[in-house]
């Protein structure tokens, strides 16, 4: 699916054929076919090659190099590194992508070493060591590479559930090898009780994505669509990728949003509250009315944070509320540009906040501790130093004009 939808976002078939070389077999061994998911047309990459007896009720839980991970694999698929590590020398992969293919593939070994107490010259891999996994992992590198990729974001990855069947029998979803590559990355089950996240898939996610999360800042360039065999009633089977340029313009970044909803804390406690997770790194704190169940009012806390601060403060609304669960949320955030300039009244000094996007001026407001502290000074409203400061600060861009 990640080769397939590559190839849809304009990699030539016909460049990554002469680039896996002697991998193909024959150069009708790999081909594409458009196919629809769901009301969505992808393209499916497809490999001829060995292929062993496929047990038609695992078969139809998976993707076509998915379903490597149901079958009971031939011996000509238990490969040895040494063995995969001969087969990517003989493709015609630049030098640099065929070391990503061995490390890749060494990465993979490693898992497969750990999970069966054993050493990794002398594991076998079973259903990713199959000629159409070699074909899968190495058309992948040598797509990226010519994309000239410096950056991959994955989303979180919905792993699927319910079992799967390998050449060492029938395991949960994730299969170890996947879940194991996919240490650290964001995880979750959907509807659909099928794998789908294979090792093969894993191991490419976890080897490019530097980060997991929302759709970066970017400038969109082409879209692609890998497809899976099965077809979804719901959810199309297909796996989408974004290709473009970083926007830089744009400052976006990511942050979690922590929530908790209280109905039994004494109120005099949300102050100390929103004062602690506040300078314990919150960007944000604030309280909404809400009616919870059984008809009793209670009170939303919504935090938010940047990501690396979120255990730290869900420990403290665990220590310091009465919440006995709290529920999480990754969003994208932009910023305007903010600067800070100083004008002066004939009451005094006030410094105005003043925000841009772009270059473009979008707001500009006066410092309201500043104009609280001349008021209280010259015995006159809050409201009235607002005007001067802001009076001052018109006549100040003006005279820049």
């Amino acid at each position: 699916m990640i080769l397939g939808s590559l190839i849809d976002a304009g990699v030539a078939l016909s460049d990554v054929r002469q680039a896996l070389g002697s991998l193909a077999v024959t150069p009708d061994a790999v081909w594409t076919e458009p196919v629809v998911r769901a009301g969505i047309r992808a393209t499916k990459f497809n490999v001829r090659g060995e292929r062993a007896p496929v047990d038609s009720h695992y078969h139809d839980h998976e993707h076509r190099h998915e379903a490597i991970a149901h079958r009971h694999a031939s011996n000509e698929s238990h490969r040895t590194l040494a063995e995969i590590f001969c087969l990517i020398d003989g493709s015609s992969l630049s030098g640099s992508a065929k070391d990503r293919t061995r490390q890749l593939f060494t990465i993979l070994g490693e898992a497969e070493a750990a999970i069966h107490g054993t050493s990794l010259d002398r594991v076998h891999l079973h259903e990713v060591g199959a000629l159409d996994s070699i074909i899968d992992i190495a058309g992948t590198v040598f797509a990226l590479e010519q994309l000239g990729v410096d950056r991959i974001v994955s989303s979180p990855l919905n792993v699927g559930s319910g079992t799967v069947r390998s050449a060492h029998g029938q395991y949960p979803v994730p299969a170890p090898a996947t879940i194991r590559l996919l240490k650290g990355a964001p995880v979750y089950s959907g509807a659909e009780r099928v794998e789908l996240v294979t090792p093969t898939g894993a191991l490419l996610i976890s080897g490019y994505a530097s980060e997991f999360g929302p759709i970066p800042a970017m400038r969109v360039d082409r879209v692609g669509y890998g497809a899976g065999t099965r077809d979804f009633p719901n959810t199309p089977n297909v796996l989408r990728v974004l290709i473009g340029e970083q926007d830089s313009s744009a400052p976006s970044h990511s942050v979690v949003v922590i929530e908790a909803e209280i109905d039994d804390m004494n109120p005099q406690i949300f102050g100390v509250l929103m004062d602690r997770l506040l300078a314990e790194g919150a960007l944000d704190v604030f309280y909404t009315s809400i009616q919870m169940k059984k008809n009793r009012p209670g009170t939303l806390l919504t935090v938010v944070a940047p990501p690396d601060q979120k255990d730290r403060l869900t420990s403290t609304i665990f220590r310091e509320t009465t919440t006995i669960g709290v529920r999480f949320r990754e969003m994208s955030r932009e910023c305007l540009d903010r600067e800070s300039m100083t004008v002066s009244t004939e009451l005094g000094d006030v410094r105005i906040k003043v925000a841009r996007r772009r270059g473009e001026l979008f707001n500009a407001a006066p410092e309201f501790d500043d104009c609280v502290r001349l008021a209280a000074e010259h015995h006159v409203p809050t409201k009235h130093v607002q005007a001067l400061a802001m009076k001052a600060y018109l006549e100040s861009a003006k005279r820049s004009l």
